[in-house]
């Protein structure tokens, strides 16, 4: 039986109960959470910095008994969680020829795997480490050290990575103070092929640090594209001259995905994406150059382990967040700031082509729907950025067989409450001249009826243009590029395309958003008024004055065609993961929203779309069809500035052969069950 893990490794940081100078009271808490981790089938579980004795034990670090106390408690740690299946780092003082250091005990099935000694010892402020401890070795070489008379020698040293056989996770360790250093260890670490970084710390707790520490380990995760788990030792250390929150925190590639409350001493656990970042790693060239051009490469100890090996399609729980809507921010307060940040790249981007060819008008084919509304929107910030007068837009609403009388009074009223010039062309009679030109019967409702509609307006468009002396403005968006759903040289044409890379579910909310944000009432009616009309080309005669034709009903929910596009293209994910993910997101509702007390921390994010799993599969193998398919039109799209993470420009992201076979990926799509 195959075990599909989908590239996940699951991690865990747990601050615990602690007595300072204390290593026998302090080795039963680990032990337990190391059981409770073990529990909720964690294959890493990292605990605070000197969590073994206590951070906090000053000059006590000299005592001889307290150091062997301390190696004694780490060997029975070792022990009794040796029927274990996680690697557990645990942090205690050890002493090597004469001198004390700060190390991470790495422990395996009963077994010290390693010791890796802190390398930057702070002696500043509040800390004063250095009269107790002495910064790692500088040198690249990994030594050996006794812990005690009844064990072998241990590896000690920074260069030491844990490479698990049946995973493709590398991890390193850091302590504490090393993660504000300059040049951390970490660096040297993913350079070398680490993708997960382990920091036991004991981060004391003044204002405004806990931000600042995840800014850190969020940073350091983005700019090293790599997982960083940092366990912070709990309150029960010594307030003596500072106090302590036990602030754990899970990061992956610039994303916190999970992090403990201050004061709770707790375990937090996440599914870190290896694929995830090895896609990045992959894609992000200058990281390879880097790691070509590092200097300690193959000085590392890799220390082989066999862990547990997790199905991810038969466990309850899933830590991580699966957002259903990718480009669209679920936290209302952060998609306001998208939609503006959006709108403005968009303005800028046509304002910037406006001056360079000095156009003084622009035109747009307005259908009253909701790419060619937000085409509109985006067109009037941008003269208002040229300081030129709105009436130099001109917008064209073209009725044709399939226009209904609500999309056409709301073309109306946007073009009449933005400011801009209106001009009406119905596209009937030319229309039929151009079917008895090349012999279409107009009762055959086929895409040769469909296009030459489409056609004769970007002809009308273009041919305004040149008579106006300006610019036609593009109104298509990314989720329509992706799957092909626009008639060649017909909608698909423009001279700019401001929607290019703004997909449907984002530009629902800036529509939206604009909405919120309209001074004028009727603007704002007429915005909401599209927001609720069905997405649809209305090419197809109405049904009793109504919409006949429903994109969605044709090709698929837009929702999971973004999901999909985001997920193959920003990531190159395979079918597979794609659909796991997809059914985590939309019909298993059990994806990790955050990190709450309870028994498995799980939440449900009860306002994601619902699609059963037939569903999913089926619109999954849609849209490779259609993508693959109709790559030829977006190997000519037009101009269009690039805005989020995901484009298909030819000039920019995605350079892809027209004619490439989709079979492989159909065939994956048929074997899921």
């Amino acid at each position: 039986m195959i075990l599909m893990n989908y590239g996940y490794f699951r991690a865990a940081a747990a601050s615990v109960d602690l007595k300072v100078a204390d290593p026998a009271y302090n080795s039963e808490r680990i032990i337990t959470a190391a059981n409770q981790a073990e529990a909720k089938d964690a294959s890493l579980v990292v605990f605070p910095e000197l969590c073994v004795t206590g951070y906090t034990c000053g000059d006590l670090f000299f005592q001889d008994a307290l150091l062997k106390a301390a190696a004694r408690e780490c060997e029975r740690i070792a022990k009794e969680t040796s029927g274990l299946k996680a690697v557990i780092a645990v942090g205690l003082p050890v002493k090597k020829d004469g001198a004390i250091y700060n190390a991470a005990a790495i422990l395996f099935k009963g077994k010290i795997l390693a010791l890796v000694p802190k390398s930057f010892i702070p002696n500043y402020a509040e800390f004063y480490e250095r009269r107790q401890f002495c910064p790692a070795p500088a040198t690249e070489v990994v030594e050996s050290l006794y812990l005690s008379e009844k064990n072998p020698a241990v590896p000690f040293g920074t260069n030491i990575m844990i490479c698990p056989e049946n995973s493709p996770a590398k991890i390193a360790f850091e302590i504490c103070e090393d993660l504000w250093a300059p040049n951390p260890p970490s660096t040297r670490h993913a350079l070398n092929g680490a993708n997960i970084i382990a920091n036991l710390s004991a981060s004391n707790e003044i204002i405004g640090k806990a931000e600042y520490r995840r800014l850190l380990a969020n940073a350091t995760s983005a700019r090293l594209f790599c997982s960083y788990i940092y366990a912070d030792a709990s309150q029960d250390e010594s307030s003596q001259d500072m106090v302590f929150a036990g602030h754990n925190l899970i990061s992956e590639n610039g994303k916190l995905l999970a992090q403990s409350a201050l004061f709770q001493k707790e375990i937090i656990y996440a599914d870190i994406d290896l694929s995830l970042l090895e896609a990045e790693r992959s894609k992000t060239t200058t990281f390879g150059h880097a790691q070509a051009a590092e200097q300690n490469k193959g000085c590392y100890l890799e220390i082989p382990v066999s862990l547990k090996e997790l199905d991810y399609d038969k466990t309850p729980i899933f830590y991580r967040s699966v957002n259903a809507r990718p480009f669209v921010p679920s936290d209302n307060e952060k998609r306001d700031e998208r939609c503006k940040e959006v709108i403005t790249l968009q303005a800028q981007g046509l304002a910037k082509r406006l001056r360079h060819i000095k156009a003084k008008s622009a035109v747009i084919g307005l259908s009253g729907g909701l790419d060619s509304t937000l085409a509109l929107l985006v067109t009037c910030r941008a003269f208002d950025l040229c300081k030129l007068d709105r009436k130099g837009i001109l917008a064209v609403t073209m009725p044709g067989f399939g226009t209904t009388d609500r999309t056409y009074q709301n073309a109306l009223s946007l073009a009449k409450e933005a400011g801009v010039s209106l001009k009406e062309v119905s596209i009937a009679a030319a229309v039929r001249q151009h079917f008895l030109d090349i012999g279409q019967d107009e009762g055959v409702h086929d895409v040769t009826y469909e296009n030459s509609q489409a056609r004769e307006r970007t002809q009308i468009l273009m041919d305004l243009s040149n008579k106006n002396g300006g610019i036609v403005i593009g109104t298509g968006d990314l989720s329509e590029l992706a799957l092909g759903w626009c008639t060649y040289n017909g909608d698909h044409m423009s001279m700019y395309g401001v929607n290019a890379s703004i997909p449907k579910t984002l530009v629902r909310h800036l529509v939206e958003w604009e909405a919120e944000s309209a001074q004028s009432p009727k603007f704002k009616e007429a915005l909401l008024d599209v927001l609720n009309t069905p997405v649809s080309p209305e090419l197809l005669p109405p049904t009793n004055g109504n919409i006949s034709q429903k994109t969605e009903e044709l090709v698929g929910p837009y929702e999971l065609h973004d999901f999909f596009l985001y997920n193959v293209v920003r990531y190159g994910f395979a079918p597979a993961k794609i659909y796991f993910l997809a059914k985590k997101a939309f019909a298993d509702y059990n994806s990790l929203q955050d990190q709450k007390a309870g028994d498995d921390n799980r939440s449900q994010d009860q306002n994601s779309p619902r699609f059963s799993k037939a569903e999913i599969k089926k619109w999954l193998k849609t849209f490779y069809s259609r993508f693959f398919s109709q790559q030829f039109k977006r190997s000519c799209m037009p101009d269009g500035a690039k805005v989020g993470t995901v484009s298909l420009s030819p000039r920019g992201d995605w350079r892809m052969p027209s004619d490439a076979s989709c079979a492989l990926w159909l065939s994956e799509i048929d074997e899921l069950l």
